[in-house]
This record gives structure tokens, sequence and C-alpha cells, in this order.
């Protein structure tokens, strides 16, 4: 949808879920601006069975002017526009409405009204609620008002930043021209004395595996940002390498993940253990997630699993350790016997040479769906962009051999177009315009096997961190380097390749 969609109706009121959090508040507090400044009788609202009481919220509400009113009633508008939720569900009192719009980041819930934007891989409303504002030409990032509410929005949905995955989630994060003594207060004023004591009481009841070094921590109900300081505070044991703290709630279990080792990345492990029954995603180190309770009563059916929290997720956590063989591409013998030559198609792709960009000896971090990829920039460094958006960097020796620069102008129809980041200045810089077109010479010749199990491989070009390769994917190495070893999602290995006859 598009908020000037809205502008056809005059009296509009937008509501927030009950009990809202900062997320739900910055992001009507966006929609009320946009619609306020085109002149509409618009008023921000939530309900339910309870007032705003936490101290940062309220000091949210008095320092940013946000114009929210808790109502038990309501005379029906002409249009309702439910933010960081979905009308009819469990969670936003339900007021009539002669025409209904939802604004939202959850899993889908129910049927949808005809106006509706939910982008249910976004960490936090206010990322939607700014890109559909960019639509319609305003960058709510540049104004600090609205940059302040949709950072800290952002912020608090994520658990600190830790649980972002979506590369609009982090270029909001990163655009924001927010109050910074503002958000200060916000984060000083997060912690109430009964916070204080779950925290101490979960950090009592912790499990440990000795052969995996990993604990699990339960706490009782609370606010996200809570089950974070108990991870980071479990992750400082020396005998801890990863953890994974959770709380059971009315309509499910919230987990927040930590690792401080190169061989398990945090928001793999919050994806690993919520798949299938949830979400979750992050960061390197940080991450988290949400296991759906129906979903979860029918894991406790398909895996023939007690119906006990604690003991599922602890066997979701040896699964993960157990069913894994991690690879070092310098060490690895790739035994040819089981694998078959396949040669890339002629599909077009992007190439983009980085030092025309960047200085060499520049650290760069390249943005995408996939992830950041941190990379040095040499003279002879290519950064190739596939048919779905993922990069990988190669060499000017390698990409000469193999591809061959076509005169057409290179066209992106991706999800989200990869940025570049400069570590050092903090710019982000787009690749697509400086993007050419190359196709395949023929000469790009690779070994493949598919998977039937999870691989971790250390590459060449950045041994610091793993490509994961899942059932289904493919092992890759060129042919004429066989210690350049690789994963190949599924999807795109099947656009992209075709076997050698012979």
């Amino acid at each position: 949808m598009r908020l000037k969609e809205l502008l056809e109706y005059d009296n509009i009121v937008i509501q927030c879920h009950d009990n809202p959090d900062a997320d739900a508040m910055a992001s009507g507090l966006g929609v009320y601006c946009y619609l306020k400044d085109k002149g509409k009788q618009v008023r921000l609202i939530y309900g339910g069975k309870f007032k705003v009481q936490k101290t940062n919220l309220l000091l949210m509400i008095e320092e940013l002017d946000i114009p929210i009113e808790y109502v038990e009633t309501l005379e029906e508008p002409d249009m309702l526009v439910t933010v960081d939720c979905q009308y009819g569900q469990g969670n936003v009192t339900c007021f009539p409405a002669k025409e209904v719009a939802v604004i939202d980041h959850h899993q889908l819930a129910g049927e949808l009204p005809k106006l509706n934007e939910v982008r249910s891989n976004i960490g936090a409303c206010s990322t939607v609620v700014r890109e559909l504002l960019l639509l319609e030409g305003i960058d709510a990032a540049t104004e600090k008002r609205l940059a302040t509410a949709f950072y800290y929005g952002l912020m608090t949905d994520t658990n600190n930043f830790a649980e972002i995955f979506h590369p609009l989630d982090k270029d909001l994060r990163d655009d924001a021209k927010f109050d910074k003594s503002l958000i200060t207060r916000f984060k000083n004023a997060n912690l109430s004395l009964k916070e204080l004591e779950i925290a101490g009481n979960a950090l009592l009841g912790y499990h440990y595996n000795e052969m995996y070094r990993y604990a699990i921590v339960r706490a009782n109900p609370c606010d996200p940002n809570i089950l974070g300081i108990i991870s980071d505070m479990m992750l400082e044991v020396d005998s801890v390498d990863t953890c994974l703290v959770y709380s059971i709630l009315p309509f499910g279990v919230k987990i927040s993940v930590r690792s401080c080792v190169k061989e398990v990345k945090a928001y793999e492990l919050a994806e690993f253990i919520t798949d299938g029954i949830g979400s979750g995603g992050g960061h390197l180190e940080k991450a988290g997630g949400f296991i759906q309770a129906g979903l979860l009563e029918k894991a406790y059916e398909k895996y023939h699993k007690e119906k006990d929290v604690a003991a599922f997720l602890d066997w979701r956590m040896i699964d993960y350790f157990d069913d894994i063989v991690i690879i070092h591409p310098k060490e690895y013998h790739v035994d040819l016997a089981e694998m078959t030559l396949y040669k890339k198609k002629n599909i077009p792709v992007g190439f983009v040479k980085a030092a025309e960009i960047f200085e060499p000896g520049t650290m760069v971090s390249v943005r995408t769906l996939e992830g950041d990829m941190d990379v040095e920039v040499q003279e002879d460094t290519y950064i190739m962009i596939g048919i779905k958006g993922e990069i990988y960097p190669n060499k000017k020796e390698k990409f000469e051999k193999s591809y061959k620069i076509l005169e057409e102008a290179y066209n992106f129809d991706g999800e989200y177009a990869p940025v570049v980041k400069d570590v050092t200045e903090g710019h982000n810089i787009s690749l697509i315009p400086y993007a050419k077109a190359c196709v395949a010479t023929g000469e790009n010749y690779i070994y493949v096997k598919e998977l039937d199990h999870r691989v971790k491989i250390f590459t060449e070009w950045d041994p610091d961190s793993y490509m994961l390769g899942r059932d289904g994917d493919y092992l890759a190495a060129r042919k004429d380097d066989l210690h350049d070893i690789y994963v190949i999602e599924k999807n795109i290995f099947m656009k992209s390749y075709e076997p050698v006859n012979g």
C-alpha cells in the first residue's frame, strides 16, 4: 500500500496494539505526522486493560511529544489504521471502523484488508513506516524527532540491534539522525527493580552442556531487552561459548542467543532453533527470535518430544552442534569421485571494480540480504553481483579468465540492491550505479555435490567467517583451484549452472 491512499479519508484513527511498546508508538507517530501534515483529522490511540506505565515509554511520550491517547471506546472512524499489529488479533482491542488498513512487521495472523503493508521479514514496524514515507518523498531518518522515535523503536524491538538481519533495518539504524542524549535517557530508564530481580533469579537456574560449552537459561516473562541483558552476562562466563535465554509467554517463547566463537554465528543459531516453528535472526554475536505456541505444539508431536520447553530447546541445541561439518579449504581434500562437473550458464550478472569506488586498502562492509561481508579493497578486487543480489569477491585474474564484459547496461531486479559501507568513513554507497554486466565465457567450471547435511565453510576470501550450506544446497570447488571451495544455494545453482556432457 501507499500512505497517499489514506488521503481520500478525512476522519482517520491510528491504533497501536494494547500495552504499546516503543516501536508501536514510533510507527504510529510516523503515520500521524504524515496525515497531519496533509491536513487530515487524525488521532493516535491504544486500548486494552492497562495504560502505559514503563518509565522509558512515558519519557519517550513526553520528550518526543507523541499525541497518543488511551481509549476504552471509540466512535467509528472513516478509516482505522493499525500499526505494529493486525486488526482483529488478540493483542489489539477491536474497535469498529468503516474501513481498515494494516501496517505491521509480524507474521501474518489472519485475513488482511485490501489496504495493508505487512513485511514479516523486517525487524521493526518503524522500518516499514520509514519505507512508506520514503515512497512519498519523505525521509524520516533526517528529521530529528521522527528519527529518534524510529531509532529507539528499532533498537528496543531488535534487542538493542542484536536481532537485526534485514538490510532495511540496518539502513535505518545507520541513517537515523537521532537525538543521542534522549536515546541515552530512554535506555537508562529501561530497567526496573522488578526486572533486575528477574535477571538475578534466572541466572541462578542455568543449564550447562560441557561438551558443546553452551548454557540455557529460563527467565520469567519480561521485556525482551532483559533477555538480552541476561544473555550478555551469561556469555561472560569463561566456560560458555554460546548461550540461549528464553521466556515463556502466552503466545509462544521468546529467545535471546549469544555467541563469542567464530564457529557459531548467533543469528544462524537463532534461525536454526526457530526453523519451522517461528522466526529468528540478528548479528554474528547477538541474535534472538520467537517460537509460536501453536507451531511448538505441532513440533512436540512431529518429533515425539515431551511437552517441555526446556528439554525441547536443549534437544535443538544438541541437534545444531551434532549435525554439522566444518570445512577449512586448505585442509580439505575434494573427492572428485563424489562430484559432478558443471559449467556456468550464459546468464548476465553484475560486477564492480572495487578500486573504482574506494582507495586500495580501504575496509568495506558489503550489505546484502544474506548478511554483511567485510572486504579489504585491493587493486584487483572485483565484487560480483549474482542473479538474486548475492555478492562474492573475485580477483581480476580469475574474472578475466571466466567472464566476458558486455556492452549492454546492467539491470538489477532483486529484492535488495547490495550496498557498500566504508568502515572508516561510515558512508553507504549502492553498488548498482557502478555495476557493469558480464557473462560467463564457458570456462567457468566447478565440481559440485548436493549436500545431505549442514556444512560451514571458512572460505579463502574470508577465513574468519563461514558460509553455511544446508541440506539441498551444493558444495562447489573450482576446477582450476580445488581449494577454492564454497556453497551455492539450491535455487541459485539450478538457475546458474548446467552439467557438462560426458
